[in-house]
């Protein structure tokens, strides 16, 4: 569990050294070697061959602090807590990305370009089994389950999934929701009533365009809350729950949020990124930044915190958030969780309370992705701390209690997938405090949601590649 692009502690010396000048009055190359440049930079700790050295491999298919797509940060501004030096200033762009191309070309000539997904796991308590549940779907965001043999899969492109005794349904749910699938957005969250049974209702959460004149683009988007019913393969008696105002859609196509879940009173709790305009997440009259809590019909429940604050939307429970792309309910307290996106480092793991600031952009732990300061502060008086969180950034999305019992060492522990670190991480909750977590998944693939089945099974789903893995322990013989 290595997976990590780092020179070591020996490496600072490395920001010393330097590739040959060009001679005076010759023009520079138009591309730079990377070949030359690793050999310079970065042999002497990952090895001539990237075999690794004192600092792991780069091509055995292992990252620890993030995927591929991460190595031209960790070059650029370093991994200070192991010991790699930033050479954003040693190095140009150009340099740099000429580097990166070397690292991923040796990766991909070795063979380990692919994402490798493991027959087994090996955890403090268990052995688990991993099984591709589902394959072939097209960039999947949620899985949530009608009952013990079906399930419903988003693909973000805007198909809705049925999944019957783990076999995918060749056709998509018709009739659902047009989407816009552009940038971050696109078909994301699903959610089954927990009075499914009786009602029949399935929320769907997306990110929805006001519209325009034909071939207009960059028109408003926002993310929508709509219920419908499934009759057969088609979606039917829709109902929007959730619609912001219309002068509150932004032209962005990013930080959607999306998540959705119930607490033990039946209210709906939805997720809006801030849609990359962070000064809007602290601003009570627009809904993006936002927690949300509505009635499952999309009414506004009377004892929401801002009710009765002059301009404020009625539905927003908490703020200051980024792009928060997991929530949970502990089952022992009721109480809402969520992880939520920092911008370069900073992801965060929060506990909902009404009313609450969460304090983006006015605090964070993380920066810019170009380096800069994104904050003056981490701590400010009157803005909520995060209880745990992560720098770097694991890309957190996803978020679910386990309350099945296929795991009983695992009842009630808080699962939390990550994007960019290709992983689930299980988090040990008491007193309201994270005392410990586990990775348990790595490197299989980008996990955009977690979630336990009614079968008492973990399910993983990857982005990339599309596909749902279901994960259970292993019965030893003889036991």
């Amino acid at each position: 569990m290595k997976r990590v692009f780092w020179a070591g502690l020996l490496c600072v010396t490395m920001a010393s050294m330097s590739v040959p000048a060009q001679p005076e009055g010759e023009e520079p190359a138009t591309k730079p070697d990377g070949a030359a440049l690793y050999e310079a930079y970065c042999a002497s700790c990952h090895g001539a061959a990237m075999e690794g050295g004192n600092a792991p491999s780069l091509v055995d298919g292992v990252w620890m602090y993030g995927g591929r797509g991460n190595i031209n940060r960790n070059i650029t501004f370093g991994i200070g807590q192991q010991g790699m030096p930033a050479f954003g200033d040693a190095l140009s762009r150009d340099e740099i990305d000429a580097i990166v191309e070397h690292i991923v070309a040796g990766e991909k000539a070795a063979g380990s370009d692919h994402a490798t997904i493991p027959d087994s796991l090996i955890t403090y308590h268990y052995t688990v089994k991993v099984e591709k549940w589902v394959e072939g779907l097209e960039i999947p965001w949620a899985v949530d389950f009608l009952d013990t043999h079906t399930a419903l899969v988003t693909e973000r492109s805007g198909r809705l999934r049925v999944v019957k005794d783990g076999v995918l349904q060749d056709s998509p749910v018709t009739g659902t929701p047009k989407v816009l699938h552009r940038g971050q957005g696109g078909l994301m969250d699903v959610a089954v009533d927990p009075s499914y049974a009786e009602n029949g209702w399935v929320y769907l959460s997306y990110s929805h365009e006001l519209d325009g004149s034909e071939g207009e683009e960059q028109l408003p988007v926002m993310t929508r809350i709509v219920r419908g019913r499934l009759t057969g393969n088609a979606w039917t008696d829709e109902e929007v729950v959730y619609e912001a105002p219309h002068n509150t859609y932004e032209p962005t196509h990013w930080h959607f949020g999306s998540r959705t879940v119930f607490d033990p009173d039946g209210f709906l709790y939805f997720s809006i990124g801030d849609r990359g305009r962070g000064k809007e997440a602290q601003d009570l009259t627009q809904p993006n930044g936002k927690v949300h809590r509505i009635h499952r019909d999309g009414r506004v429940p009377a004892d929401n915190p801002f009710v009765t604050t002059d301009g404020a939307l009625p539905t927003i429970y908490s703020y200051g958030h980024r792009n928060p792309q997991g929530l949970a309910v502990d089952p022992l307290t009721g109480l809402v969780w969520d992880t939520e996106h920092g911008p370069m480092g900073g992801d965060e793991v929060n506990l909902i309370q009404p009313g609450s600031n969460y304090g983006w952009p006015e605090i964070t732990y993380g920066k810019n992705y170009n380096g800069t300061m994104a904050a003056e502060f981490e701590k400010k008086e009157g803005l909520v701390q995060p209880v745990l969180f992560w720098r770097p950034s694991i890309a957190a999305c996803g978020l679910d209690f386990y309350t099945g019992d296929l795991f009983p060492e695992w009842k009630n522990r808080l699962f939390a997938g990550g994007l960019a670190f290709e992983e689930v991480r299980m988090l040990y909750v008491e007193d309201n405090r994270v005392i410990h977590q586990e990775v348990i998944l790595k490197n299989a693939g980008r996990v955009r949601d977690v979630q336990g089945g009614p079968d008492g099974a973990i399910y993983v789903v990857l982005n990339n590649p599309g596909i749902v893995l279901r994960l259970t322990p292993v019965v030893e013989e003889g036991f």
